[in-house]
């Protein structure tokens, strides 16, 4: 088995997740933990917040090695991936001819791209075509090759979002425009998916190509790995609609692009809570990542209603590591879940606590 040498006991956190995310471990749980970071530090004095160029690759991929190596001795449930951040959005207008821009977080080391949406109108949907040799496709291409060779051996590289469906939509004429054509042009809204759903299968098509897998499995930023090739859907168009109005037009795209693949996890912000159970009924869907969010409740204060509306579903929860180690001492943890824990001191103090977190059983 290939296991990163970033990771002490990959061989462990490798197949506790796949318990995990086949469903094998309902009344376990799992964690994952973030850490002081020297490489954040140096990052942060910098890089300022804010509008940047697009980063040397070479550059960003010795942060990720620097980074992940700092993570060498924890023995918790992460497993180190780098990730595409550069193209995790713009990508899928760029290869069209957005004009992608790009932001620098210096709290999180991310150098993320969004893009204008590309149509001034309707009228010029009909002249956009997928060119498998764009320019963008290239810089994707050259990209992935460094940062897959630059991880070899070390570290995994993670599956990137996926901009299809309705978020597609977005990239080209914008939110409010995509949610009026639901109602005043729905066939070009399914026109325009389906282009955005060549796209995307092509671009996660070359990713695999490369062959990040890591022990047969996707790392995966947040739910760290899974078994098979899998890809990172969004529903975020309809945290803002009804769940039926996700049942007519989120449902059959994302079912789509997970059967290209061995299946594909998703996300919830706070205000998409209301769509888990039709969420957590797609076929193909490995595990949902809950948010975080200002203006709602935190996620461990609902989990227990959550786990109960997810059934068996996999969840990933954010918690402070004060909150989580609480909880565990009183027994209040759901099983099925994989927390993402924030605020540990140290290592050593981690890997104490994950021998509790192993012993758990709800």
């Amino acid at each position: 088995m290939d296991l990163p040498a970033y990771k002490r006991n990959a061989a462990d956190a490798i197949k506790r997740l796949r318990l995990l995310y086949e469903r094998q471990a309902p009344d376990q749980i799992f964690a994952a933990f973030d850490l002081p970071s020297p490489t954040i530090s140096v990052f942060k004095q910098q890089h300022a917040e804010g509008v940047c160029e697009y980063p040397d690759p070479i550059q960003r991929i010795r942060f990720w090695d620097q980074l992940l190596a700092e993570r060498t001795a924890l023995e918790d449930d992460s497993l180190p991936s780098a990730y595409l951040s550069e193209l995790d959005q713009g990508l899928y207008s760029g290869v069209l001819g957005g004009d992608v821009r790009f932001n620098c977080n210096p709290d999180t080391g991310w150098i993320s791209s969004m893009a204008v949406p590309l149509l001034a109108n309707w009228a010029d949907f009909s002249r956009l075509r997928m060119d498998p040799d764009h320019a963008w496709f290239k810089r994707y291409a050259h990209q992935l090759d460094i940062f897959i060779e630059g991880a070899h051996g070390r570290f995994g590289v993670s599956n990137f979002i996926l901009i299809n469906g309705l978020n597609f939509v977005f990239e080209l004429v914008g939110a409010t425009e995509t949610y009026l054509g639901l109602i005043d042009c729905p066939d070009l809204i399914r026109q325009a998916m389906a282009l955005g759903f060549q796209i995307n299968a092509e671009i996660q098509r070359r990713f695999f190509a490369a062959r990040p897998l890591v022990a047969g499995g996707t790392c995966s930023f947040g739910v760290q790995w899974l078994p098979g090739r899998i890809v990172s859907e969004s529903v975020d168009p309809f945290h803002m609609t009804s769940v039926d109005c996700f049942e007519e037009w989120g449902r059959a795209i994302s079912e789509q692009i997970m059967a290209e693949f061995d299946g594909g996890t998703t996300h919830l912000h706070g205000n998409g809570r209301h769509l888990i159970e039709a969420v957590c009924s797609l076929k193909g869907l490995k595990a949902i990542c809950l948010g975080d969010d200002k203006g709602f409740a935190p996620v461990i204060d609902e989990l227990k209603d959550l786990r109960r509306r997810a059934g068996d579903m996999p969840l990933v929860v954010p918690v402070s590591f004060v909150e989580f180690k609480r909880r565990m001492d009183r027994q209040e943890l759901s099983g099925g879940a994989l927390y993402l824990v924030q605020g540990a001191g140290t290592i050593a103090e981690i890997n104490r606590t994950m021998e509790t977190v192993r012993a758990y059983r709800v």
